[in-house]
């Protein structure tokens, strides 16, 4: 035995199960409270559907409106406010403890770049060979990271070691 389908979106006509409504009419006036039935028979004596725009009030708000048109006008409101949506990123930026001056800023243009756009930023430094022994001049170059985004980035993981790697993560105040 096959179910039938599941029905997504407004209840109208006959899918409204309350007996009594709150009637809307076509042009935004209110009608008033009235049988279920008795409503469903005005909406198509005017050519449209009753739809029940409000299911949670009481008695629930139904409108004489085009069932078609109303779930188009809704999937369009939907896609619009998906495609207005901005996901955040996390965007990488990798250093050595001895970078030179103009490698650092050109890495800090990105930086700044990144979270201006709303982007996370995670900031890696890697020790290679000796330079694990030297983990203080990472962490004093994280901390020159750091105050130089304080305007405009807050510290979401502080500077944490990860085997040769120093991490840390900035997102946009």
């Amino acid at each position: 035995m096959m179910t039938p389908p599941v029905k997504s979106g407004p209840r109208f006509n006959t899918m409204i199960q309350s007996d009594k409504v709150r009637v809307i009419d076509e042009n935004g006036e209110n009608i008033g409270v009235m049988y279920t039935r008795e409503a469903i028979e005005q909406a198509a004596g005017v050519g449209l559907d009753l739809v029940e725009v409000s299911p949670n009030a009481d008695p629930p708000v139904c409108k004489f409106l085009d069932v078609g048109k109303y779930r188009y006008e809704a999937q369009k409101k939907a896609n619009a406010a998906r495609k207005s949506q901005k996901t955040q990123e996390i965007k990488e930026i990798k250093m050595r403890p001895n970078i030179d001056d103009h490698d650092y800023d050109t890495k800090m243009r990105n930086v700044v770049r990144f979270i201006e756009d709303g982007d996370k930023v995670k900031v890696t430094l890697r020790f290679r060979g000796r330079e694990l022994s030297h983990q203080q001049l990472g962490m004093d170059l994280l901390r020159r990271v750091q105050e130089d985004v304080s305007e405009i980035a807050k510290i979401e993981a502080y500077p944490r070691m990860e085997g040769r790697q120093m991490l840390m993560v900035l997102s946009p105040k």
